[in-house]
């Protein structure tokens, strides 16, 4: 599908699409929706949200600012990062680990603490598939502990990374059998749909469609959607070309160099392409996921 094709429905895997759905106060219920399938029927139930800022400076002028597509609490504490990661990147769990930081320093109080913390999420809604084949073909939904080398006990249980790899999720409406199911099948074919299959009956998304609907969105949502979808493409696009390329060099000079070239190249060309498109320094941080430091190497 390209960017030229007619849509019924957004693109969740655009900037506008994922926060028009998850990250407005009106629609928290969708969110609270997907978050409870993720735990698919687990003694953990989440009842209510309240958004955070998501975006938050670091101590000091020359650190790094976190931008989060959501970010949130529930009513026990337990905070939650959820991004929707369009494409890989280099170093894309260390920067995963790097913004997990900035919960657990925001529980600190000041003056005397125990130390003790609440629990942190990160959720990463992936549009790749991990390299190098580090997980089976068959397994999309990873989440990812603490634990000991030795007897794999969970040694700490309060720091959780749950990745979805979309592009695995294979099944079709007739497979769809839990509400997690139902989810990764929205989530993965939402914009090529025409109308609400029959397995999506369910109250909340019913809500979800409406939402998604572009013909319902003001001039302006669709202006905003068309840009959002435009970025989306054109990285989906370089990132492409970039890996087809990574590949082939890998041949002459070892596969993990040659991605490693190819996704440098992508970034940088993504990154001058929106430049010369107007779009700030903040809002291609943002959009591509790269810390405005890294962005500004890039366009040295």
């Amino acid at each position: 599908m390209t960017d030229d094709t007619k849509e019924k429905y957004i693109n969740p895997y655009t900037d506008f699409g994922f926060k028009k759905l998850f990250g407005t106060e009106m629609n928290k219920d969708l969110l609270i929706s997907f978050l409870n399938a993720l735990f698919n029927g687990s003694e953990r139930e989440i009842e209510d949200i309240q958004y955070l800022n998501g975006e938050n400076l670091g101590d000091g002028y020359s650190d790094r600012r976190s931008v989060f597509d959501v970010y949130c609490i529930t009513k026990d504490g337990s905070r939650f990062i959820v991004e929707m990661q369009k494409a890989e990147q280099a170093y894309f769990k260390d920067r995963s680990v790097y913004y997990a930081t900035t919960p657990i320093r925001q529980q600190a109080p000041k003056g005397e603490w125990d130390y003790h913390l609440d629990d942190v999420y990160t959720v990463g809604i992936l549009n790749f598939e991990f390299p190098h084949g580090e997980y089976p073909a068959d397994s999309y939904r990873h989440e990812i502990k603490l634990k000991d080398v030795e007897d794999n006990h969970v040694f700490y249980d309060k720091l959780t990374f749950i990745y979805l790899e979309m592009p695995k999720f294979t099944k079709t409406e007739d497979e769809l059998e839990t509400m997690f199911d139902k989810w990764m099948f929205v989530l993965h074919n939402l914009y090529r749909l025409l109308e609400r299959p029959k397995a999506l009956q369910d109250r909340v998304f019913q809500k979800l469609f409406e939402q998604a609907e572009i013909a319902r969105y003001s001039e302006t949502e669709r202006r905003q959607y068309e840009e959002s979808k435009k970025v989306f493409w054109d990285n989906f696009s370089v990132m492409k070309t970039a890996r087809d390329k990574g590949l082939a060099e890998g041949l002459a000079e070892g596969l993990a160099e040659g991605m490693s070239k190819g996704i440098l190249k992508a970034q940088t060309e993504t990154v001058r392409r929106m430049q010369a498109k107007g779009f700030s320094l903040d809002d291609i941080s943002e959009m591509v996921g790269l810390p405005v430091d890294s962005i500004k190497e890039l366009l040295q």
